[in-house]
């Protein structure tokens, strides 16, 4: 049920709506790298897992004394893990996001946002089948994984040691996800699922109408922003009360109050078939999937920039998301003898649709008498994103000779027309909110849209030299050219003359305030506010040149090691509209990297690792353009100042194979960091909003350590057939880590910039001399425990996952002396899931029933400042539901 919320009687007593959170969990897996891997001979029989990377060595094996090291850790000197098809199904989980989620070391942040180590998503990278990708999200540097469904990708790839054949780019690691090739066989999987969340489903939320369509993501067209608003955009120029008529109003302006908001549903489908033609293989891939979301976080937000931790902002925030994800793959393969080629076409279209209501006090009004709150604010946004990826694999294998070449073309895009806010302030005498398009009173909109092409091509030779022992040479070249355009253009509602609207008038909700009877009676307008938020639109592009060699050999028995180096040469620009100061950043980079791997014991490996690597500030970070982030529901701006960053890694890591599929590893790892590129949390002048901002610390160094176990029970022993091929699973991994920036008084660039000059300020104002790193838990715990039987499909999997508490942003200067505030920081908590899943024969068809438990801890979201006499200011704090759901498949 739908009702209309008229903002100017709106209660205090009104019950707000409670948040969702997104589903994401993982599982850990088994390390392979750049080959086939084989299934274990005495595990139950799995599909192979198909690992595609650049330069990988189709067919080199170094010979080692150890019998159950699996053949994937032979083939690399590199610190990998691989989730296969079996580990991702293992937990249940819809998209590779929450499958990676319990890989030792890694953690993820928000809507699918990879950290590695600790280490921000700015430090990791995304490849699909080895070639890089562009995030449709521009306030990211990396693709939110969470828009990858399992049902398309036959692996993921985490390497965490640097080797050459990757970009220099490599700060915590990188994900290569891999798509399915050619099939064993022809097969048809058609799937779906419910899942009810306890506080969002059947409860309250807010929505907006928009367009027929927005159920599955695309606009109908009421979106469409008329060419006059781009013209007065880039012209600087207002708009007129006649061209104001034209454009859409209550569907993207009238919020409404929904009491029962639905369930979330998905569903899949994948085909795929091959054929022999001769001695070449040749397969067909499809696959679609589509997903339909609900969540609503009913939120306390405050703002202080006092030491006394005097709030500025005390705000009560419902925010409701509708999330529709459609995502469709085809791939074609052929396979002849020892080569492999493959096309593959990837679309996703990620929209998000956002009602958002907000009511409290700041500090120049506070809470008027009887507990009313002087303001009330509403927002109803659209985000649409789209990623098209086209690319060509040829991966060859020429006698002692490896060759692979790799070609990719990829375009993201990023729309999000009629971002509309409104804000009504109560008026005493009259007994009502009101809003007359003055002061405090506003109605405002704004029009983003981003456009990315990436250009990228590779080319990776190997050779097997013939001497006694074994020696694999290797060299390659890589290109990259990335281009994006930007803008975004915001506009403020003003009466004729900008004058005040009559009370009468003030009092109408906000359809009614901008329909044409009122805008062309009250002369309203649109008055261009976009120079006063950052440039309105700019233009960035950057363009690398590498190449690199490396040489791996057997020195000794059960000795082999592997050197390597890349050049990079990369400019990077950003060019803001308007003749603001820009960027040009013009650097090259020899980036070395060297491992060696000692099997000094039956089964049992110790790797030595060093290289140096760095980190580009991105195009968001650079650019000073306001973007609006709904996962944070925070404002970001870049800093135009920045500067790359230069990392310096070490590792030591001991693994022990004592049982096939079963391991025990230890590892510790040390980085310096030159240079790091902070998230930093300002207010811009005159204002009491709260914005992130982007600032380069003179240093940092991190270092921890992990462990991994992972160890199967077979039950047989216990008797009766229920045990027969039953066996326990049990899989722990725990990480360490500890991170120091480095904050003299040396000089550097504000984040918060104005003219062609940087604001120069020492670091020791901005940044905190011993303070973590942005993003960097200490402590990271993942556990699985559960039965699984071997021969059929029959799991039962508890899965528990510990993130502490991370730093989202530095502390803001405040007011009245420039005192640098704590910093802002996030809890993750903890969190239990449970995932079943039995195969039913029905028609002798196998029917998989997966059955999901979530977050069964109830586990809150919390950001907040803790101030020295233990005051809390809460920045962003929801409850998070327990998310239930079911759901079906079935294989032709």
């Amino acid at each position: 049920m739908k009702k209309t919320v008229f903002l100017t009687t709106l209660l205090a007593s009104t019950a707000w709506a409670l948040p969702v959170q997104a589903q994401t969990t993982t599982t850990p897996a088994t390390p392979p790298a750049g080959t086939t891997v084989s299934p274990d001979a005495g595990a139950p029989a799995e599909p192979e897992v198909d690992v595609s990377t650049p330069g990988a060595d189709m067919g080199g094996e170094i010979v080692v004394v150890g019998r159950n090291i699996p053949d994937a850790v032979r083939a690399t000197p590199q610190v990998v893990n691989v989730l296969s098809t079996a580990d991702i199904a293992r937990t249940g989980e819809g998209d590779i996001a929450g499958a990676l989620q319990r890989v030792t070391g890694l953690s993820v942040v928000g809507n699918g946002f990879v950290y590695v180590r600790g280490l921000g998503d700015r430090y990791s990278s995304s490849l699909l089948n080895g070639s890089p990708l562009p995030s449709p999200e521009p306030l990211r540097r990396v693709v939110p994984l969470d828009i990858f469904p399992t049902n398309v990708i036959a692996s993921a790839l985490v390497q965490k040691s640097y080797s050459v054949n990757y970009p220099g780019e490599f700060g915590g690691g990188v994900v290569n996800l891999t798509t399915r090739a050619v099939p064993e066989e022809t097969f048809l999987q058609i799937g779906g699922s419910l899942s009810a969340d306890t506080v969002t489903t059947s409860e309250l939320g807010y929505v907006y109408d928009g367009g027929r369509y927005d159920w599955t993501g695309f606009d109908s067209g009421e979106r469409d922003v008329p060419g006059f608003v781009n013209g007065a955009g880039a012209d600087g120029t207002s708009l007129t009360p006649a061209q104001l008529t034209q454009m859409s109003n209550a569907p993207t302006t009238l919020l409404q109050e929904n009491a029962q908001l639905p369930a979330n549903y998905s569903a899949e489908m994948s085909f795929g078939t091959a054929k022999d033609v001769g001695a070449t293989r040749i397969g067909v891939i499809a696959a679609a999937g589509f997903s339909n979301t609900w969540r609503t976080r009913d939120a306390t937000q405050q703002v202080t920039d006092s030491p006394d931790a005097i709030l500025l902002r005390d705000f009560h925030t419902v925010l409701t998301d509708n999330r529709a994800i459609l995502n469709g793959l085809l791939g074609l393969g052929a396979e002849f003898g020892e080569n492999r080629i493959r096309f593959t076409n990837l679309y996703v279209h990620d929209t998000l649709k956002q009602g958002r209501l907000s009511r409290g006090s700041t500090a120049n009004i506070g809470t008027l008498p009887n507990g009313i709150d002087p303001f009330i604010t509403q927002n109803t946004n659209w985000f649409e994103r789209q990623l098209i990826d086209s690319q060509v694999v040829g991966e060859f294998k020429l006698g002692d000779v490896s060759l692979d070449l790799r070609g990719a073309y990829a375009n993201t895009q990023r729309n999000a027309p009629y971002e509309r806010a409104f804000t009504y302030q109560y008026n005493e005498g009259l007994e009502r909110y009101t809003n007359n398009l003055s002061g405090l009173q506003s109605a405002s909109v704004a029009f983003s849209e981003l456009d990315e092409d990436l250009w990228s091509g590779q080319a990776n030779v190997s050779w097997k030299v013939p001497a006694a022992r074994e020696i694999i040479l290797s060299a390659g070249y890589a290109y990259n050219d990335t281009d994006r355009d930007s803008t975004r253009y915001t506009f403020q509602y003003s009466a004729a003359n900008n004058g005040a609207l009559d009370p009468v008038i003030s009092q109408l909700r906000p359809d009614y305030l901008l329909s044409d009877y009122t805008v062309l009676t009250n002369g309203i307008y649109l008055r261009n506010t976009s120079t006063g938020q950052g440039a309105a639109a700019y233009s960035a592009s950057l363009r690398v040149h590498a190449g690199y060699a490396q040489a791996e050999a057997e020195v000794l028995d059960g000795l082999r090691g592997t050197l390597g180096v890349r050049y990079e040469d990369a400019v990077e620009e950003v060019l803001p509209s308007g003749g603001a100061a820009g960027t040009r950043l013009a650097n090259d980079y020899w980036l070395p990297a060297a491992t060696i791997t000692w099997n000094f014991a039956e089964d049992m490996q110790l790797r030595l690792h060093a290289s140096k690597t760095l980190a580009r500030p991105q195009f968001r970070e650079l650019a000073p353009q306001l973007y609006q982030d709904f996962e944070s529901d925070r404002l970001f701006f870049g800093n135009v100042f920045l500067k790359d960053s230069q990392l310096y890694n070490g590792e030591a890591r001991f693994e022990w194979y004592f049982a096939r599929d079963q391991r025990l590893s230890l590892a510790g790892f040390y980085k310096k960091i030159d240079d790091p590129i902070e998230a930093v949390a300002f207010f811009p002048a005159g204002t009491d909003t709260l914005q992130t901002g982007f600032a380069n610390a003179p240093s940092a160094r991190l270092f921890g350590g992990e462990v991994e176990f992972q160890k199967y029970v077979p039950l047989a022993s216990l008797g009766g057939d229920f045990f027969a091929t039953r066996r326990l699973v049990l899989i722990a991994n725990y990480t360490y880590t500890d991170s120091k920036i480095k904050a003299d008084d040396s000089l550097i660039a504000s984040p918060l910039q104005s003219g062609t000059e940087p604001v120069l300020r020492p670091a020791n104002v901005l940044f905190q001399d011993g303070a973590p790193l942005v993003g960097q838990s200490d402590h990271l715990v993942n556990l699985q425990f559960g039965i699984e039987d071997t021969e059929r499909l029959s799991q039962l999997t508890v899965l528990f996952n510990y993130a502490s508490d991370r730093v989202t942003n530095r502390g803001p200067v405040g007011g009245g002396g420039g005192v640098r505030l704590p910093d802002l920081v996030e809890r993750p908590g903890i969190r239990l899931d449970v995932v079943g899943r039995q195969g039913i024969v029905v028609a002798g068809k196998t029917i998989e029933v997966k059955a999901e438990a979530r977050n069964l801890t109830g586990t809150r979201y919390r950001e907040s400042q803790t101030f020295s006499e233990g005051q809390r200011v809460d920045i962003n704090s929801y409850r998070l539901g327990r998310i239930f759901s079911l759901g079906a498949s079935i294989t032709f």
